[in-house]
């Protein structure tokens, strides 16, 4: 049995954003690849204003090595839509996110995904454990999943 949608609830943080004319697609809702945008934007958003990810000059990035979506409704443009982001799964140099998006003011998940970022070395590219700023940082959205 499919498990119901998450709400506003599940998540340790909310953000707002605008839909686009573009994401729509002919079927009349946006397009799968929209909603992978929205939640890679709502993710890096978040590490930016937390002060922990500098994609110029840091020396640690995240490289997403896996990703996922369950669908459970619609979203249209104009309809703004609401990111909520927590963290399932902190390892030694993973991340996994799970973002969920609703549409409008609704209270369930119009859809909810995953990715997994592995921490890199910026200018190698190689694997490194997560700094302690990062752990700390992001350890407040962790959830349990």
């Amino acid at each position: 049995m499919k498990a119901p949608p998450a709400t506003r609830a599940d998540y340790a943080q909310l953000a707002t954003h605008e839909t686009r004319w573009k994401d729509m697609d002919p079927y009349g809702h946006l397009n799968n690849v929209a909603y992978y945008e929205l939640f890679d934007t709502a993710v890096n958003a978040w590490l930016i204003r937390a002060g922990l990810l500098d994609v110029l000059h840091g020396d640690q990035i995240g490289v997403m090595v896996e990703s996922g979506c369950r669908f459970h409704s619609e979203i249209r443009f104009p309809e703004p839509v609401t990111s909520g982001i927590r963290i399932a799964r902190i390892g030694t140099s993973s991340v996994r996110y799970e973002v969920g998006l609703f549409a409008g003011d609704s209270a369930a998940a119009a859809a909810e995904g995953f990715f997994v970022h592995v921490y890199v070395d910026a200018a190698t590219r190689r694997p490194k454990p997560l700094s302690d700023t990062l752990r700390a940082g992001l350890s407040p959205l962790l959830s349990g999943g």
